[in-house]
């Protein structure tokens, strides 16, 4: 199992209870239901707490994870203040105050600020928690960091904010270090995790700091030490350099990732996750639904309504037998480098945020400009006006687009020779045509074409232009290269790849587009579980904007596809 599989297998039961829920939609106490067993779906994420000594590492540590410099570090203790790292579209910080409902958005460089004992000295600013939202694959996966106080420091709130969040984690790290392993502070606190009946892991930090001998005897130490603490299962000890993996990672240095000890560290989570995690919470899932539409056949009356529960069940069973019935064994994670997934074979595409389609938003760029200047002509230039009439007008669509530019005035003064025209060549398909047949045939020649609208005209022009650079940008995209290439909807994406005529560059497009289409997907599923579970404020951004994003990816955009619909249906 992997956390995409995870994902895909959650949206199976929304699928279920979304049907379940429409048999009967006046019925509070199965809507009730379902929007519980669905909220329970949406609000699903996996809290792995941090937790030990101040400078000890742990904020260099979630940093090594996530692959950047997100969290602030120091010898400094930080103040009373919950940092948690959650998935979002971009990089920034979240401040949550006391006492207050408002939240506020601030650059993530301006988070030291707030979180820092030099930035807020005995969190004088009353913050509650920081939220940090990054772009990193894995947390829009289900990761949620929660990054806390150092215990033990001379502020005395530190310890207790820390140990007041310990019932809100799913799993435990407790960040030690080679200077001075398991003091009395983390001898506490882990006595305190151990009541939770939670799974914890420790990491000694800094073993770059030690020789390979002392390294070796201050990890024995530690597992002794756990040894008496009674533990259901002994926390798997792992020994880490968190500095020098942030430095790989960072770096790009996949080949130096191992000796720092974060793969397999990172191996472990993603492994508890997608086993002993996921599977519970899938299990736990199967049992409710499965109890709710066992119930609900057993008060149901109406036989087509009880036919509908049958084929429900039948599907949950399947579902079932797909999620246990395939072993989690023997699955690969290979450690990233730099802190996101690459699930695209080529760049990462860069969606325009006005038209999706970039090749969409040069063609309404270009249309803009030309029909602002065409729209004037019209007014005042009878040759343009006769044109414009032999020609039949704009198509349909560009005809409303004109119309959203020009004034009344304006349509009054350029109109009416086409208007004549049409009304001319109307008279004669009446008075020459011999049957209804030949009547419909004249007035067909009427409609504007592709080829004789000048808009379309002018569109094709700046299409074929903007599809050649296109082309050419990626033949010269080299691997060294930051740059994002635009992304393109499917039309447009068809034009591109015929005009590569390099079948490598063309296949690594199209697999990157397709990867870009299963991700809208999943944030299409995503959007609809929390608003079917009534959590939309649990949404993110990408979630949001995934309707209109998976649309114009597969048609176009409306301003600029159009045109060719319109002309087939006629």
């Amino acid at each position: 199992m992997d956390l995409k599989q995870y994902e895909q297998w959650k949206f199976g039961f929304a699928d279920i209870l979304r049907s379940a829920r429409a048999l009967d939609t006046k019925d509070e106490a199965l809507r009730s239901e379902c929007v519980s067993l669905q909220a329970r779906l949406a609000e699903d994420k996996f809290n792995l707490l941090v937790v030990g000594r101040f400078s000890r590492g742990k904020s260099t540590l979630m940093n090594a994870i996530l692959g950047g410099e997100h969290l602030p570090t120091g010898i400094v203790p930080l103040t009373s203040v919950i940092t948690t790292v959650r998935y979002g579209t971009r990089k920034q910080a979240v401040l949550n105050f006391n006492n207050s409902g408002l939240r506020r958005e601030v650059p993530l460089s301006e988070l030291p600020e707030y979180v820092t004992q030099k930035g807020n000295p005995g969190n004088t600013k009353n913050l509650s928690y920081a939220e940090i939202e990054l772009p990193v694959e894995m947390l829009r996966r289900g990761f949620f960091f929660v990054d806390t106080p150092g215990l033990g420091s001379p502020i005395v709130e530190n310890t207790l904010t820390t140990e007041r969040f310990l019932p809100e984690a799913d799993a435990f790290v407790l960040v030690t270090s080679f200077e001075s392993p398991l003091t009395d502070d983390e001898d506490r606190i882990l006595r305190r995790i151990k009541n939770t009946n939670k799974k914890i892991y420790v990491v000694v930090n800094k073993q770059d700091t030690v020789s390979v001998e002392e390294r070796a005897e201050a990890v024995q130490f530690v597992q002794d030490r756990l040894t008496t603490y009674s533990f259901r299962e002994v926390p798997p000890i792992f020994s880490v350099s968190a500095r020098q993996a942030l430095d790989a990672k960072i770096s790009k240095k996949a080949e130096s990732l191992p000796e720092t000890g974060l793969p397999a560290f990172e191996e472990e989570l993603h492994r508890f996750l997608t086993e002993e995690r996921a599977q519970a919470f899938l299990l736990n899932m199967h049992e409710r639904t499965l109890a709710l539409l066992s119930r609900r056949m057993g008060t149901e009356s109406e036989s087509h309504n009880i036919e509908t529960l049958k084929a429900l069940t039948k599907r949950l069973r399947e579902l079932r037998e797909d999620i246990f019935g395939t072993s989690a064994k023997g699955m690969e994670y290979t450690p990233e480098v730099g802190g996101e997934e690459n699930i695209l074979e080529f760049p990462l595409l860069q969606v325009q945020k006005s038209t999706g389609c970039s090749i969409c938003g040069i063609i309404l760029k270009a249309g803009f400009k030309f029909l602002s200047h065409y729209q004037y002509d019209l007014t005042i230039d009878p040759e343009v006006q006769r044109d414009h009439a032999e020609r039949g007008g704009f198509c349909p669509l560009h005809t409303w687009q004109y119309e959203t530019i020009a004034s009344p005035q304006g349509v009054c003064e350029a109109y009416p020779t086409v208007t004549h025209r049409i009304a001319k060549e109307l008279q004669r398909a009446a008075s020459v045509s011999a049957d209804t047949a030949a009547m419909h045939q004249a007035i067909a020649k009427l409609f504007p074409t592709r080829t004789s609208c000048p808009m379309c005209e002018q569109r094709a022009a700046s299409e074929r232009q903007a599809v050649e650079e296109l082309a050419k940008e990626i033949r010269e995209w080299k691997e060294t290269d930051e740059k994002h290439l635009p992304v393109s909807c499917l039309y447009h994406l068809s034009m591109v790849v015929e005009a590569l005529g390099d079948e490598v560059p063309a296949r690594k497009l199209v697999r990157s587009q397709a990867s870009l289409l299963e991700r809208t997907a999943e944030d299409l599923q995503r959007y609809a579980v929390k608003f079917e579970g009534l959590r939309r404020h649990l949404t993110s951004a990408e979630e949001r904007q995934a309707a209109m994003l998976a649309l114009i990816l597969l048609a176009g955009h409306r301003s600029v596809t159009s045109p060719w619909v319109v002309e087939s249906i006629l």
